[in-house]
């Protein structure tokens, strides 16, 4: 920064100690080059005391000898230095100030003045200069030097502290005096002066420092110009020498360390000279003399005199000047600043002005909490400034008003004192300057003021040199007063200085000064605002500084700086930030922005206050202008660059429900409106200025502030502050600026919330980026390594760890308290009642009682006024007690009446109804009453009455409808008679209506809403601008008055409540925690988007596109980096929108940076872009169609037919292929190993949906875009080295797409698919896979996916080259995927072209014959069956089939030759059970083929090659794979038999037949065979295969039934030697079984005989037709009754087919059971008591039948309803049974085996029975009508004769009886032979055994 005070060195340097124009000039031109290195001017620290202010004067008692002088000529004019600044003026650049100037280095001091002195060595602090409180003094005053020469000596006075002094300088000064005209007329003037001459020419005047200076001041005086420079210059140059340094007034410096001053200190004087004086201190007087030298007509020669001497006076390190003395020296410079007329003296004011102020500021120091000292280090940083952390500040930083146990009064402040000073009203300014001045010097006065009455003490109560004081004295006050040390008189300094420059910027303008800038109101507005603005900029450290603490004089109370000093800064911000006048608007804001970044902390209420009510409205203001927002917007932008400013505005207003206003939404959402507000006219795009992005303040070079040459307010800045003329010139610039503070924002928070945020190709491992960020995700710490990146170069320094305090989950509880409690609001404007029962129910509301709900409407701000009096007014009991409960709380106590009602008022709007507003002033008056005892009503009536009368009078005289007011009598009318009868008195009434009149009672908030001024309207602009600008200023006066009023009533209120010491919610939160960022983000991203996306969409211009983009980087930073998922979707879609990709001709260069933008943004986020990747690769994929159509490749587009598509202009063609482009694009697809597991997932789908997009486009093209599908290749390649756990799960989805893109319709795709396919096979295959794993199968799916579902024979035949050639490659690394293999060319079989069939079975051949053992081994033995089988099965190529089978057998004994297959070995484990591996998959496919072969022949084979196969090696098997193959294959090749389910395997009845008729009865004959073979082995499982045969036997289907029981009698009779009696026990119960299955009970049931129309249809035919084909249909139990009722017919025709076919089952079991006994082996092995059972069956059998058949009614009702053509009997079944019963009966009978004699009474007791029914029915018999059933029964007949001949002697005898007379019965009838035989034998034995014939 150009050192701008350069230029009044001179003039204020000319009153250091200067003999000659030589030296002086010698100074002038060191001090230039000191600096001129262009090095920035390094700070000071705030603990010491600038040096430069007093260059030459050397300090007391410096170790240094008295100055060589050379003799200066007395009286030396100051015009030659006049001259001089004039000339350096021309010249120099703008002036700046050293407000904080810096001693030069110490290894070469500048070539200055002192340099005939001793340098003065550096003390320990680093100061060049001591600082007061450390100078060395020396004892006794003596000097530590040896004197010089006596003819030095006479050169020189000696002060009494050791000091010298130039006798020449004060002589030729006095000399001049003694000779003007002036000394000549006056006599005490020519007195003292020569008084003076006699003591310095004696060398005495040392110590008499008044002696000397009364001359001095009486030529001041005189008014004589020339008098009053001389004088002036010499009491400069002896301020210079510490002349001044009066030792009973000014503090010498202590003794080190110094002791603690005794307010009775200057009595302690070493040399105890001058004792204690009643007059003012020599200090106080000097100030006075040179003050008064100015008035309104000083010429300008002595009024820079004047600013020398008073500089000089206050930048002395020895000459202390506090207080009063102090604010006369500032308020003097400022005046000469204000009436000055020449250029050059106003520069040196202001200079003198500035310097004065930041040495008032410089010299306090702060306590041991400031910052450590060293000369390099910028105390001023704004780093410290936010709050100025010491390196562990605690995070929760109190305010001001906890910091100190001390009463929070402030000493100079008091309630009366702030009114009247503070608040002061001005009377409307005069023009004329002197006014001003007047009004200047009344501020600067008043805050001496309260120091006037302790002034004397304060002059007093200074340190001193001894230590004689140390104790402290009781004063006469009582309480012992806290002893002030120097710093502590600084600090108060600083504060009285601060507060009247605050004082000054409040005084306010007339209408004529704000117009004219360089009026005298103005000029000294616009300087106060600057100092204090230079204040805050260079001395932020005092303000915030907890050892910065004011001390009453008066009190012992303690202030600390910063609350002494806030209402001020408030009330000066909220005066002047309303201001019209642009130059006082823009320092209101610089001062602001000084408030906010550095004393945020300690002003939390303040700065809310400023913001809501001022700052915030302006920018939504339709009346403020452009200048004016874009001047907030500049300040808004620095606080966005500022991340951790920015957090803290979050935590602290957003989060906390004290906070009206959230404060960080709003802002944002303004922001986001200004950059997106509609332009009206579109200004011409060259001369609009950019506006000026800021640089992020630097957190260092804060130099000294700079002072304003006289007029030009563009030089009055400090640094940071941004240069308003570029700004706010048009609309356009506006939204740029809003613009680039939403990218502001986005990058703090960026910088704030996501530490660690580099790309891959700055971390030089991505992998450990992406863990890196994972592991930062899980502890949730940021992590410092990465903690600094600042997008915008702001510095954000956080703390490492967040400190306890900051606990981000507390405050996101309170931020969404804070939406519940807004949201309550809004409900209870909206619906009052419902918004209460909402807060109760939230809790923000305690409870239910009338107290708590009142207490909340009179508290809670953002209530509507009018929903309040419409909830109160309401008639509920509930309502009114709310209502009283609410008007109770009201502080209406001592009020006039028309106040208290106006009180009242505010709180609600009254509703208006008369009933309602009837009990709101019953509830009034009653509390008005209650509150005032001094009022003229006898009773709350009077109140009440006058209440309404006076809201009537209001509305009558202030509504625009009423025409006729009501007069003052009208209203005294009105209320005649209300008091009890009496009037009212009559003044009171009056004063009530006058005040009504004048001063309607409205709500504040309708005074404040000013209506606007209509804007004139667009069409008319040009002519209208000057007289809308009027207008609008009009309107912004009225609402920028409101606006003031308003902030500064809450500022009083605000000030009062601190006082009382309530401090709720004045915690400040520091933020040290980065999860902040997510609900910031949260709050505000719509905002965002749409401020983003509105300027991308208008606009062309590329600076602006660049902003927008790299917003929406930072913002998909943030999203991705919390992981919001819908805001993660809005921004990147958004991004991608704006590629205009899909319309390539309305392509412009913002779409390629919205291109290269979405591609960077892939590249970094990619972690965390999860289904966004979807947008990214679209847009990959586009850019690649873009570029083939540029390059003029003809693309087919199926989705857009009949419409041509523009082409991109040649420019954005190139641009796409770009390098950049081209990079950033592969970069997408090559980094993707980088990606995290999870992320490559999203990756891998996203790219899978655009490949399927991308094919389905292109249709059946001959070039379809297979652009994605080619990158999902080779990002297949690139992550081939994942885990297996990554891969599988890409794979899911790869091979899924592959499935589907492979089985395309169009060819093309697939080839290509396959062939990319197989090279990813190809290098998988490479690599070794464990046993177990299955990767291998999963990766081969999509080939056999593709085989069995896309039926082109080219793309199977190619399936089967990529798999040939896979074996040929990779055989041996073959593992899991030998079992896709085979399983692809089991679905290769069933192709429809053989050509497909026979190369897969040549492949299969191959592959059995040759690898073999390697298929074994890998466990896919079972796969290689299944297989074959497959090609067994194969119907259309019978050769194929039969190869297959063949093929299958002979696997056989390669099997058991095979090692691998372990057969030699002999213990295995359960799960390696080579029967189960290796066996059971033969067996199985042979039981395959039998079951599913088409082809008949196929079947036959396979059904003896299972059966020779069991046969041959099944003496091998142990038992339980017999079980496995018994309960697996053999029985469930008859499962068909048993269910339905089973038959869908066969495509038509004829097949199902036919397999029935052929195989599978083959099947049970060898099955039966097979039993009969392994008998031993297999009976175990013989109960299996009885069931079996059960179930065969009971079928409809009489075939099958039939073979049925031939396979029983066959297994029966062939291994009836080896059935154990238990076995024969199961073979009973079976017969038993099948014989109760098959009898026919529902013959019996009468509703079968029921007649039911048309049941003319014939039975036999359906039961005939079923014999065509077989199906088998198991019978149902006999225990399924019909339903009751009546059944229908079909029912009952399928009743009665179900009865004959058991009937015709019965007869055949009746026949098998007969043939079975009948046979010699079986009959002699059953034992007879199963025999017995099976008797008794055949018995039932017997009986059933010929009761059936005796019952004629029966038969016939059943052939009348149709169920046989003829009369139905059961006769064959009668006789059968009855024959084989009589024969097995007879034969036990006569058996001789023992078992069988036992059983023999049993037998009898069957068999005569049976013989004498069935010989007493045979006689029954009419030979002409039942010569069948005679011939039936014959054999029978004969039978039983001839057993009954056979019983011996005692049985025959014993049963003569009942046989004899029915043989008798049979001679009658005609009979057969056998029977007559037989009746002979019978007759023959009567003989016998009667003795009628001997036996021969």
């Amino acid at each position: 920064m150009p050192n701008i005070f350069s230029v009044i060195r001179d003039p204020v340097n000319e009153n250091r100690a200067r003999s000659t124009e030589g030296e002086h000039d010698e100074f002038l031109n060191a001090a230039e080059p000191e600096r001129a290195e262009g090095e920035s001017i390094p700070p000071l620290d705030t603990s010491t005391t600038p040096a430069l202010e007093a260059p030459a004067s050397p300090p007391n008692g410096a170790h240094q000898s008295p100055p060589e002088q050379p003799d200066q000529p007395s009286g030396a004019p100051p015009t030659d230095t006049q001259e001089r600044v004039i000339e350096l003026d021309d010249t120099a650049p703008p002036p700046t100030p050293p407000a904080k100037p810096t001693p030069p280095p110490l290894a070469s001091p500048a070539p200055r003045r002192e340099s005939t002195l001793p340098s003065t060595p550096r003390t320990a602090n680093g100061d060049a200069r001591p600082s007061v409180n450390s100078r060395p003094s020396t004892p006794n005053g003596v000097s530590r030097f040896p004197r010089q020469s006596l003819d030095a000596h006479k050169r020189s006075l000696t002060l009494s502290k050791g000091n010298t002094v130039s006798v020449v300088l004060i002589s030729s000064a006095l000399e001049t005096i003694a000779a003007s005209k002036d000394a000549k007329r006056s006599a005490p003037l020519r007195e003292s002066v020569q008084r003076a001459l006699e003591m310095v020419k004696s060398g005495q005047g040392g110590d008499r420092q008044r002696e000397i200076f009364e001359p001095l001041r009486l030529a001041c005086e005189t008014r004589n110009e020339k008098l009053q420079i001389a004088s002036l210059d010499c009491i400069s140059k002896l301020i210079s020498y510490s002349f001044f340094a009066d030792t009973s007034s000014t503090p010498q410096a202590p003794t080190s360390p110094p002791p603690s001053p005794g307010p009775n200190s200057r009595h302690s004087m070493s040399n105890g000279s001058h004792g204690s004086l009643p007059a003012p201190t020599l200090v106080d007087l000097v100030v006075h003399t040179i003050s008064s030298c100015h008035n309104e007509s000083t010429p300008e020669t002595v009024s820079l005199q004047i600013v020398k001497a008073l500089l000089a006076l206050v930048l002395s390190p020895t000459v202390l000047v506090h207080q009063s003395s102090l604010l006369k020296a500032v308020r003097t410079v400022y005046n000469i600043f204000l009436l000055s007329v020449d250029p050059v003296n106003q520069m040196v004011a202001q200079g003198g002005l500035t310097q004065m102020v930041n040495h008032v500021f410089a010299r306090c120091k702060l306590g041991p909490s400031s910052l450590p000292q060293s000369d390099s280090t910028a105390t001023h940083s704004i780093r410290d400034s936010d709050g100025f952390r010491s390196p562990k500040r605690s995070s929760l930083a109190l305010s001001p008003r906890n910091s100190l146990p001390l009463s929070p009064q402030t000493p100079s402040i008091n309630a009366t004192e702030e009114t009247d000073s503070t608040l002061v009203q001005e009377p409307s300014e005069e023009s004329s300057g002197t006014a001003s001045v007047a009004r200047t010097e009344e501020t600067l006065n008043e805050d001496a003021e309260h120091e006037e009455t302790s002034s004397s003490r304060h002059e007093g109560r200074r340190p001193s040199e001894s230590a004689a004081s140390d104790l402290p004295l009781e004063d006469e006050a009582g309480p012992p007063r806290r002893q002030l040390s120097t710093n502590d008189l600084f600090i108060k300094d600083a504060f009285l200085v601060f507060r009247a420059l605050c004082k000054l910027t409040m005084k306010p303008l007339n209408s004529e000064s704000e117009r004219d800038l360089k009026s005298h109101a103005m000029r000294s507005k616009l300087l106060s605002l600057h100092l204090v603005l230079m204040i805050l900029n260079s001395h932020m450290p005092i303000f915030v500084s907890p050892s910065a603490i004011i001390y009453s004089s008066s009190t012992n109370e303690a202030t600390p700086f910063i609350q002494a000093a806030n209402q001020y800064l408030c009330l000066c911000l909220s005066r002047n930030a309303v201001s019209p006048v642009p130059q006082v608007f823009e320092i209101s804001v610089e001062i602001f922005w000084r408030v906010l970044s550095g004393l945020r902390t300690k002003l939390k209420k303040e700065i809310e206050v400023l913001l809501h009510e001022i700052f915030i409205p302006i920018l939504e203001m339709k009346t403020s202008t452009l200048k004016q927002k874009a001047v907030i917007l500049s300040m808004l932008q620095r606080l966005c660059q500022d991340p951790q400013a920015l957090v803290e505005i979050y935590l602290n207003y957003d989060c906390d429900s004290e906070a009206v206003d959230n404060i960080y939404e709003h802002v944002m959402n303004i922001i986001s409106k200004i950059g997106t507000a509609p332009i009206s006219s579109v200004p011409q795009k060259g001369n609009d200025p950019n506006s000026p992005a800021l640089q992020p303040q630097t957190k260092h070079h804060h130099g000294p502030g700079q002072v304003p040459p006289s007029f030009s307010t563009t030089s009055m800045s400090v640094p940071g502050s941004v240069d308003v003329s570029t700004i706010g010139n048009s609309e356009a610039q506006l939204r740029r600026q809003g613009l680039e503070c939403l990218v502001a924002v986005l990058r703090s928070l960026v910088a704030w919330g996501t530490t660690s945020a580099s790309t891959p190709d700055q971390t030089s491992d991505p992998m450990t980026r992406s863990q890196v960020e994972e592991s930062r995700r899980d502890t949730m710490t940021p992590d410092n390594s990465t903690d600094r990146l600042s997008p915008g170069g702001a510095d954000s320094v956080r703390g490492p760890t967040p400190e306890l305090a900051d606990d981000p989950t507390k405050f996101e509880s309170a931020k969404q308290k804070k939406t519940t409690l807004l949201e309550g609001i809004k409900k209870f404007n909206f619906k009052p009642k419902r918004g209460i029962e909402f807060l109760i129910e939230t809790g923000f509301i305690p409870s239910k009682e009338p107290n708590a709900i009142a207490r909340f409407l009179l508290e809670t701000d953002g209530l509507n006024k009018a929903a309040i009096g419409e909830y109160l007014g309401e008639g509920d009991e509930e309502n009114i007690a709310i209502m009283h409960a609410f008007v109770d709380m009201l502080d209406l106590s001592n009020m006039p009446f028309v106040d208290a009602l106006r009180s009242f008022l505010q709180a609600f709007r009254l509703p208006g109804e008369a009933q309602k507003i009837d009990r709101f002033m019953l509830k009034f008056a009653e509390r008005y009453i209650a509150t005032n005892t001094n009022t003229p009503f006898t009773n709350a009536d009077t109140a009440y009455v006058l209440a309404y009368s006076v809201i009537l009078l209001n509305t009558d005289a202030h509504n625009p409808q009423v025409k006729n007011r009501m007069t003052k009598q009208g209203f005294i009318a009105n209320n005649r008679g209300i008091n009890d009868g009496q009037d009212l008195p009559e003044d009171f009434l009056n004063a009530i209506y006058d005040e009504i009149v004048r001063n309607e009672i409205r709500m504040k908030d309708e005074v404040e809403a000013v209506p606007n001024i209509a804007a004139p309207t667009p069409g008319i602009a040009g002519v209208l601008a000057n007289v809308g600008r009027d207008f609008q200023r009009e309107a912004y006066v009225a609402q920028s008055n409101n606006m003031a009023n308003k902030t500064e009533a809450l500022f009083r209120t605000l000030m009062r409540s601190q006082r009382r010491g309530t401090k709720s919610s004045e915690q400040f939160f520091s933020a040290s925690h980065f999860v902040h960022v997510r609900p910031m983000f949260e709050v505000a991203w719509i905002p965002f988007l749409a401020g983003l996306s509105g300027p991308l969409q208008d606009t062309d211009d590329l600076e602006v596109v660049e902003l927008c983009l790299d917003g929406f980087k930072a913002a998909i930073h943030i999203v991705c980096f919390f992981d919001l998922e819908l805001e993660r979707n809005a921004f990147v879609s958004t991004l991608n929108k704006f590629t205009f990709l899909n319309n390539l001709g309305e392509m412009k260069t913002k779409n390629m940076e919205a291109i290269k933008a979405l591609l960077d943004v892939a590249v970094t986020e990619g972690n965390h872009l999860k289904a966004s990747w979807r947008e990214v690769l679209t847009c990959v994929s586009q850019l690649e169609h873009m570029q083939l159509i540029s390059s003029g490749v003809d693309i087919p587009d199926a989705g857009r037919k009949g419409r041509s598509r523009k082409p991109p202009t040649e420019e954005l063609a190139n641009e796409s292929r770009s390098t950049h482009i081209t990079v950033a694009a592969d970069m997408v697809f090559s980094l993707s190993h980088y990606l995290s597991g999870t992320a490559i997932v999203d990756f891998v789908r996203a790219l899978c949906d655009v490949s399927w997009e991308e094919i389905q486009s292109s249709g059946l093209s001959q070039h379809p875009r297979l652009f994605s599908l080619q990158k999902l290749v080779e990002i297949s390649y690139y992550n081939m080295n994942r885990i297996r756990l990554e891969w599988s799960n890409m794979w899911d989805i790869l091979g899924e797409h592959f499935n589907q893109v492979c089985c395309h319709k169009n060819p093309h795709v697939g080839f290509f698919a396959l062939d990319a396919l197989r090279q990813l096979a190809m290098r998988f295959l490479e690599k070794e896979e464990l046993p177990h794993f299955k990767f291998q199968k999963d990766f081969l799916r999509p080939f056999e996916y593709t085989m069995i579902h896309n039926s082109n024979p080219d793309i199977r035949d190619m399936v089967l080259q990529c798999l040939q050639q896979m074996i040929q490659a990779r055989v041996h690394n073959l593992r899991s995927g030998w079992r896709t293999m085979f399983a692809v060319f089991s679905a290769a079989s069933k192709a429809a072209t053989e050509r497909i069939a026979s190369s897969a079975f040549e492949i299969v051949t191959r592959l059995n014959k040759e690898h073999f053992p390697s298929i074994v081994r890998h466990g896919s033995f079972a796969d290689l069956t299944v297989c074959i089988t497959d090609f067994c099965k194969v119907s259309k190529y019978q050769k194929i089939s039969l190869l297959a089978i063949a093929m299958l057998r002979d696997i056989i004994p390669t099997m058991l030759e095979c090692p691998e297959c372990g057969f030699k070995e002999t213990n295995h484990t359960s799960t390696d059970d080579p029967m189960i591996k290796y066996w059971f998959p033969v067996l199985f496919g042979f039981y395959d083929v039998i079951m599913n072969g088409e082809d008949l022949e196929v079947r036959r084979l396979a059904l003896d090659s299972l059966f020779s196969t069991l046969k041959t090696y099944g003496s091998t098997y142990p038992v339980e794979f017999w079980d496995t193959v018994c309960q697996e294959l053999l029985f469930p090749i008859f499962a068909v038999l048993k269910s339905s389910q089973d038959l869908s395997r066969f495509s038509t009845q004829e097949d199902m037949s036919v397999w029935l008729s052929t195989t599978m009865i083959q099947a049970l004959r060898n099955l039966i065979d097979l039993y009969t073979f392994y008998f031993e082995t297999l009976e175990r499982f013989l109960d299996g295969l009885l069931d079996l045969l059960c179930v065969c036997i009971c079928q409809e289907n009489d075939t099958l039934a039939r073979i049925g029981t031939s396979c029983l009698q066959q297994l029966l009779e062939n291994n009836v030697k080896k059935l154990s009696p238990a076995r024969w026990e199961r073979v009973a119960t079976t017969f038993v079984k099948l014989f109760r299955t098959t009898t026919p009970h529902q013959l019996f049931d009468e509703s079968l005989r029921v007649e039911i129309d048309g049941n003319g249809a014939d039975l036999q035919d359906a039961a005939d037709s079923n014999d065509q084909a077989m199906v088998p249909a198991p019978l149902l139990p006999n225990s399924e009754q019909p339903k009751a009722g009546r059944i229908s017919l079909n029912e009952r025709r399928r009743i009665f087919r179900q009865i004959i076919v058991k009937c015709v089952l019965q007869l055949l079991l009746i026949e098998t059971t007969n043939d079975l006994l009948r046979n010699e082996e079986v009959y002699n092995t059953i034992p007879p008591e199963h025999l017995l059972r099976l008797m008794g069956v055949l018995d039932h059998s017997y009986q059933f039948a010929r009761m059936f058949n005796d019952d004629k009614e029966l038969r016939t009702g059943l052939w009348k309803v149709g169920f046989m053509k003829h009369l139905p009997n059961l006769l064959k079944q009668e006789s059968s049974s009855a024959s084989t019963l009589v024969h097995v009966l007879l034969r036990m009978y006569y058996d001789p085996r023992p078992e069988h004699q036992a059983a023999r009474p049993q037998v009898a007791d069957r068999l005569l029975p049976l013989g004498l029914g069935v010989l007493q029915d045979f006689n029954k018999l009419r030979l002409d009508t039942q010569a069948k059933n005679i011939a039936a029964w014959t054999p029978v007949v004969s039978e039983i004769l001839q057993g009954f001949v056979r019983f011996d002697d005692k049985a025959f005898t014993r049963y003569l009886p009942a046989i004899y007379p029915l043989a008798t019965e049979l001679l009658s009838r005609e009979m057969a032979p056998e029977i007559r035989e037989g009746l002979r034998e019978y007759y023959m034995r009567v003989g016998y055994i009667q003795g009628i014939v001997e036996r021969s």
